[in-house]
């Protein structure tokens, strides 16, 4: 039996505006200004807080990244839980393999708390109940830790579990999990990155692209090879 674990951000639901308006405020606050959505989009698909990381380093800030990490959450809640469209295909898709019982997780390199504000916010939280947070495993995406643990919270062997992803950090960590993937890139211009090579399914342009009809339709194909 094929499980499916989805990342959430900028797969399920168009949230990345939210992860960029929350950075951009954190940032601004700490002295840097200007910061484009063309820098932010550089680390799609990478954890919130090795982002902070990253940006403390290069920009010389000297707040704890706990504090960064907190100031980003507070702001970035406060736009999830009323401003975060599901991507309309993408709900229709969880909807059709709830309807057929297959098992289901969302594995993100968000925090706990803003996984559940954006799946009560969009209603996604009554099909998708099993979740797991980059900060309940050792290493976030590309590491495959998350993935592995939604496959045991779900009793499933990965090589059993297929991971839908937009960001190739996703996709090298469903490989390193050995899981298949759909891939359907947030950012257009990543189709081509190595990373998703291997991906068993790939919408090479992302959201306008992926059907849920066709998705499935692989899915099934799949479980029966």
């Amino acid at each position: 039996m094929i499980s499916v674990i989805f990342d959430l951000d900028g797969t399920l639901v168009d949230s990345e505006p939210n992860y960029y308006e929350s950075g951009r405020r954190t940032l601004e606050r700490h002295g840097v200004p200007d910061f484009s959505w063309e820098q932010h989009s550089r680390f799609i698909g990478i954890g919130t807080l090795e982002t902070l990381e990253i940006l403390k380093d290069r920009y010389g800030i000297q707040a704890p990244v706990e504090q960064l990490l907190a100031e980003q959450n507070a702001a970035y809640l406060e736009l999830a839980r009323t401003e975060t469209e599901t991507f309309p295909e993408m709900r229709k898709f969880v909807e059709r393999l709830y309807a057929e019982g297959v098992a289901m997780a969302v594995a993100s390199g968000s925090s706990r708390e803003a996984i559940d504000a954006v799946l009560a916010g969009t209603g996604l939280d009554a099909l998708l109940t099993t979740v797991v947070s980059a900060e309940e495993v050792a290493h976030g995406k590309p590491a495959p830790d998350v993935f592995l643990e939604a496959a045991r919270r779900l009793g499933a062997r990965p090589a059993d579990c297929v991971v839908v992803e937009d960001a190739a950090p996703g996709a090298l960590a469903a490989r390193a999990a050995g899981m298949d993937c759909v891939a359907v890139p947030y950012v257009a211009r990543t189709a081509h990155d190595a990373a998703f090579a291997d991906a068993g399914l790939l919408f090479p342009d992302g959201q306008r692209e992926f059907s849920a009809d066709v998705a499935y339709d692989w899915l099934v194909a799949r479980r029966a090879g």
